[in-house]
């Protein structure tokens, strides 16, 4: 199979291709597909990015399979259910196990799937652009979202504290405000918080959960100027119009929305300057000039940060 096969093509496969089988034809409760993408991809380093940060209750790891749950809105109704990726063994794909009640609204799961996974990345234009700093790694991903709303919120609870601090923040804030939802994984029981959920609370709903209230008031602030329509976390956005519009929030710095625009958005230049590892991997404490070193990096900064962030794991 050529390294480019299937790259982009997400649609659904038809009825008796062997990638999209029923439940009563597999003899479970699923629906199957493939995902191919441009090689190499360091599947090991995005699983353990995204397991450092798994949401209790939303996200789980057994390696190496990724597992969640998720809703998605369709024109009349929101569909709830569950997801599973796992890399195939054979070929440059992702295999994807999907919930039967997801089939209406599978092109819209397997776009996001691939926007989490950074499946549509060159490789290779990649790491010519980052040079040196790319060399030990080069099939590092610029992990994605599922849902804007969740990182945005997942972001707002890690300023200022450890990963591990703002995952536990995270894993209280679905237990008290997510819907439950049918899986059958152990510890995937739940859906994250809509917009809409959050955005009537009183800032106390959340600060009992531990959430410090300056934060908290953050949260809320986001939940409404999305369900407002004044702020879009997707990869559609305008970045330059939706990073200004982040920092008009209360309580989000330059810091947040860099790293929400760089999930949320996809953005891949974005370059969150004044982030403590991003710094201590340059050698800098100044911001100013880690940010005027990165633009070397340009218009893939983003990546760079995931290089820069993993060098100081594998050190």
């Amino acid at each position: 199979m050529p390294p480019d096969a299937g790259i982009g093509d997400r649609t659904p496969p038809a009825a008796g291709d062997p990638r999209h089988q029923s439940a009563s034809a597999r003899g479970d409760q699923a629906l199957y597909f493939e995902i191919g993408y441009r090689p190499p991809l360091d599947w090991d380093a995005l699983l353990g990015f995204l397991a450092g940060r798994a949401i209790d209750g939303v996200e789980a790891v057994d390696n190496p399979t990724y597992l969640r749950s998720l809703c998605i809105a369709g024109p009349r109704k929101r569909y709830r259910g569950w997801l599973a990726v796992t890399p195939h063994a054979r070929r440059p794909a992702l295999k994807v196990a999907l919930s039967p009640a997801l089939e209406p609204v599978v092109p819209q799961v397997l776009d996001r799937i691939a926007r989490m996974f950074d499946l549509d990345c060159n490789p290779d234009e990649v790491a010519a652009a980052l040079g040196s700093l790319a060399r030990a790694r080069p099939g590092l991903r610029l992990p994605g979202a599922f849902d804007g709303f969740e990182v945005a919120v997942r972001a707002v609870l890690g300023q200022q504290i450890t990963v591990k601090a703002a995952r536990t923040l995270a894993g209280r804030f679905v237990a008290a405000f997510g819907e439950p939802v049918e899986t059958p994984f152990p510890g995937v029981a739940r859906l994250f918080p809509t917009p809409a959920r959050i955005a009537g609370l009183d800032t106390s709903h959340i600060a009992e959960r531990g959430v410090i209230a300056t934060r908290a008031r953050s949260i809320i602030a986001l939940a409404q100027a999305l369900g407002t329509g004044q702020l879009v976390l997707d990869p559609q956005a305008p970045v330059d119009e939706t990073v200004g519009r982040l920092r008009k929030v209360p309580g989000v710095g330059d810091w947040t929305a860099q790293y929400i625009a760089m999930r949320a958005l996809s953005w891949q230049d974005a370059f969150p300057a004044s982030d403590y590892g991003v710094l201590k991997a340059m050698g800098e404490t100044d911001p100013r000039r880690a940010l005027h070193r990165a633009q070397a990096w340009r218009p893939w900064r983003a990546y760079a940060v995931i290089h820069l962030w993993k060098s100081l794991e594998d050190s």
